[in-house]
């Protein structure tokens, strides 16, 4: 069986290093993201041109039904999904506004549903798939200012481990990488005195780099189907 990873938000940060990490192994990638297409396909190409594995480019709002059902209607069925799409809000609870909120959840926790159910029946069918879903600490934890943020990968870990129960009988594979502080967009936002502050509390005493979260994921990816419903922490010993 040819080995073929989907992975959502694949265009910069953890994604497009997910990406390289499996081009590199051999997979075929079908990538998408939902603003950055043009350096998605870039990406996409250069992948090819190393690795020499197919390599497709698609823009698709994950976090919508239907525009889901139209990827699935486009492409080869994975035998690997990875759920990495997310998106943050830093700010007062009360400061949020319903779209906000609805857009935090939709993006971080919805989309996995919607992913998760074009991609099985085809892994049923085959007795055999991976699905890995990009969490975080703060889903465990809980973060200060970011509480839609933080219940969306709390909700995100509990999915995680339902559905690995419901489909360990079929030879498919559930978990989850629970990054901690990882160098990406994400965190930018986080001034050099914060972030040395933040990093204090790490053992590792530095920030993680997406190429160790996505080495994890191929891990998972060519692991045996008896590792599954695990929440991975990636966090340098934070937790």
């Amino acid at each position: 069986m040819s080995k073929n990873a989907l992975i959502t938000g694949a265009s910069r940060g953890i994604g497009r290093a997910i990406a390289i990490e499996f081009a590199r192994a051999g997979y075929d990638l079908t990538l998408c993201c939902i603003k950055n297409i043009e350096s998605l396909e870039r990406l996409a190409k250069d992948l090819e041109d190393a690795y020499k594995v197919k390599c497709a480019a698609y823009q698709a709002d994950v976090s919508d039904p239907h525009a889901v059902k139209e990827l699935f209607s486009k492409i080869e069925p994975p035998t690997v999904l990875i759920n990495n799409a997310g998106i943050s809000y830093v700010g007062l609870i009360t400061d949020m506004s319903d779209d906000d909120w609805q857009k935090t959840i939709d993006t971080n926790l919805s989309s996995v549903f919607y992913m998760c159910r074009a991609a099985i029946p085809h892994m049923l069918s085959e007795f055999s798939g991976k699905i890995i879903n990009v969490s975080s600490v703060w889903g465990e934890s809980g973060a200060s200012m970011e509480v839609a943020y933080s219940a969306s990968k709390g909700g995100l870990d509990a999915f995680t481990k339902a559905l690995a129960k419901e489909l360990a009988p079929s030879g498919i594979s559930v978990n989850a990488v629970a990054c901690g502080l990882i160098d990406t967009d994400m965190n930018s936002r986080l001034s050099d005195e914060e972030l040395a502050e933040v990093v204090s509390d790490i053992p590792a005493d530095r920030i993680g780099k997406p190429a160790e979260v996505a080495s994890v994921i191929l891990s998972l990816a060519e692991s045996t189907n008896y590792l599954t419903g695990q929440i991975i922490k990636v966090d340098g010993g934070w937790r």
